[in-house]
């Protein structure tokens, strides 16, 4: 049963971890490089929240929005 733990432990920090452990390094050469991830999640969120917004406004001018307190049946 050690085993079979150790060859849990070993496959978790010797292989899944490799690239967090780069990234790591990395970031005592170049900050900027080493959080190139974050910068590109941080654009896809900035991305949908612009689309989401439009799409919002889109439909206020439509009219198609319903503002009435009542629009759902628990809200009476």
């Amino acid at each position: 049963m050690k085993a079979f733990f150790e060859g849990i432990q070993y496959l978790f920090v010797n292989i899944l971890f490799a690239p967090l452990d780069f990234l790591r390094s990395l970031e005592l050469k170049s900050w900027f490089v080493a959080n190139t991830i974050n910068w590109i999640f941080m654009i896809i969120c900035a991305a949908a929240m612009v689309y989401w917004i439009l799409q919002l406004k889109l439909h206020q001018d439509n009219g198609e929005e319903n503002q009435d307190t009542t629009a759902h049946s628990f809200l009476k």
